[in-house]
């Protein structure tokens, strides 16, 4: 959908957002675009409020003030049916993939499925069995426990299960967290691929600069209780403290310094 403008409008439209608790103010107005087949990167400081913000646009956090509209829904406005409706077109994946324990990788990729439809069970085991296969996992994954994985592939079995409804929006909870290098590298290509293959609007919260520097199109930091949004490059010409040592320091010159010349024409 297009504005009089001729845009596209933006999937995520946050406006004057404050969120906070009691007196602790942690976002404080802030206002944000999610383009339509972008992945838009979320950091900040330890308790700045990165998963504050997802799980406020995603109606597990009541904010304090301000509008947040997701596929042109006032989500404040929208519960029942309609809330429904909308949360059958996102995916999520929490931290540490948030799987339950006492069900196997099938069962747990199925519960959006048995939550939001009335499939038969033979046709949400053929989906179980197409998402393990589309995150890389091999089809004997389907019947172990949590358990019995690495926590590699428990990111990946919670991808297949926030991509169990076909979403077209994807919120990641820190997907790298916990990681070896080897394994973040592994699954940030994997996102970047799915991404593509899906046409999908990612919103990723992530403390990894590796994560921002390969899959990223535009970044959002939370600091100072607002959000400075741009590029890489936008960023490191930023003057905050804290955005400057992030992006600039040395964590952040080494993240640069493996880009291949044509990827730093894109940040």
């Amino acid at each position: 959908m297009a504005d009089s403008t001729g845009e596209k409008q933006p999937i995520i439209r946050i406006r004057g957002l404050v969120n906070g608790f009691g007196s602790n103010i942690i976002h404080d107005h802030i206002d944000l675009d999610v383009r339509r087949g972008e992945v838009l990167g979320v950091v900040g400081g330890s308790g700045t409020g990165k998963s504050v913000l997802l799980r406020s646009i995603i109606g597990l956090i009541q904010p304090l003030d301000g509008t947040i509209e997701v596929f042109g829904n006032r989500t404040g406005d929208v519960e029942g049916r309609a809330m429904r409706k909308l949360e059958m077109r996102w995916g999520v994946l929490f931290q540490e993939g948030a799987l339950f324990s006492a069900q196997t990788v099938a069962e747990n990729i199925q519960v959006p499925l048995r939550e939001y439809t009335s499939m038969s069970q033979a046709l949400m085991n053929e989906i179980a069995a197409m998402k393990l296969t589309m995150v890389g996992l091999p089809a004997d994954t389907a019947n172990k426990f949590p358990s019995e994985l690495s926590g590699g592939m428990k990111k990946r079995a919670g991808l297949a299960r926030a991509l169990a409804l076909d979403p077209e929006l994807l919120f990641l909870d820190e997907p790298t967290a916990g990681l070896d290098p080897i394994s973040a590298n592994q699954f940030d290509e994997l996102i970047k691929r799915l991404q593509k293959a899906l046409g999908l609007t990612v919103f990723l919260v992530t403390h990894d600069i590796d994560t921002l520097r390969a899959v990223t199109d535009r970044i959002a930091v939370l600091v100072n209780k607002k959000l400075v949004i741009g590029t890489i490059a936008e960023l490191r010409k930023n003057d905050d403290p804290w955005i400057k040592d992030y992006f600039s320091g040395v964590r952040g010159r080494a993240a640069l310094a493996s880009m291949d010349p044509a990827s730093m024409d894109k940040v």
